[in-house]
């Protein structure tokens, strides 16, 4: 009976230490339209009542207890409450279910808003909000990787999102804002109005780049003629749908409210990412920064 004792014991600690003593740190299911989403949490010790709330995405792993883990430290020093959604494959299969937000099934076929991934964030942060009693108004959303590709999509499809700040970290491809070209390449054919364009435009959303995630042939990078377009590793394609669409906001003057960062040495790695997003979320001057 030793050795099992001993290794709760080590676990215990070994959680404290990493969470923080008298944090809250858990997990509770949101379900509609008979999904479910697992939200992990994380409230540091002391959070006020107004503490900020930062949404994270997890990527193509559908890992967001790890992402939580990931990201609690920064959480603890700076006293902001973390949710971590988690997209079951179960729940939503497939890319058409995570990072196209479940908008339209493996057929191309239109689904309702109430069963979007898309659809869930805004009623996760109201039953957050009341469960830990927090006042804030508004949250703030990252995503890494395949969760990047979740989050600079859904401030296309969901206007009224109340963000106070986005980051879209180390997205594999892009969805372009434009309307000549078929979702998810475009947002052709898709439900997002001219007018939900131009308020995603208008977001104060930062592009996040690693300057080190330069790797033409890593595992989980999609390769085709079509995404080739755009770049031939991530550090390419977030540069050029940076720039894209910065020039159409210019062509069309529309108001245009992104930014571009970089995080130098950083490679594909949410972890890493973590000390730069902090900062884009949390200021308004996320350097260090270049304009392509």
């Amino acid at each position: 009976m030793f050795l099992p004792r001993l290794a709760v014991l080590l676990l215990c600690c070994l959680s404290a230490a990493a969470f923080g003593a008298g944090a809250q740190r858990g997990h509770f299911d949101h379900s509609a339209a008979g999904r479910k989403v697992k939200v992990w949490y994380y409230v540091p010790a002391g959070a006020a009542a107004d503490a900020p709330v930062v949404f994270i995405m997890h990527g193509v792993r559908r890992n967001g207890e790890d992402y939580l883990g990931d990201w609690a430290p920064a959480a603890a020093e700076r006293g902001f409450l973390l949710v971590a959604p988690e997209f079951s494959q179960a729940d939503f299969p497939g890319e058409e279910g995570y990072i196209y937000g479940n908008t339209a099934d493996a057929a191309g076929r239109p689904l309702p808003r109430e069963q979007w991934a898309f659809s869930m964030i805004e009623p996760i942060f109201d039953a957050v909000r009341e469960r830990f009693g927090n006042r804030s108004a508004a949250y703030r959303l990252y995503g890494h990787s395949a969760g990047a590709q979740f989050v600079h999509r859904f401030v296309y499809f969901v206007p009224q999102a109340r963000l106070a700040r986005i980051v879209s970290a180390n997205a594999g491809w892009y969805t372009l804002p434009e309307f000549s070209a078929a979702f998810p390449y475009g947002l052709k054919d898709t439900p997002v109005t001219a007018a939900d364009r131009a308020a995603a435009l208008a977001r104060p959303m930062v592009v996040l780049l690693g300057e080190a995630d330069t790797d033409p042939h890593h595992p989980a990078l999609r390769r085709d003629a079509t995404v080739d377009r755009q770049g031939l590793h991530r550090l390419a394609r977030g540069q050029f749908f940076f720039r894209h669409t910065r020039e159409m906001a210019e062509r069309e003057r529309l108001p245009f409210g992104w930014t571009l960062a970089t995080a130098p040495g950083v490679a594909h790695s949410n972890r890493d990412m973590v000390p730069f997003a902090v900062r884009a979320l949390f200021t308004t001057d996320p350097k260090p920064t270049q304009t392509p």
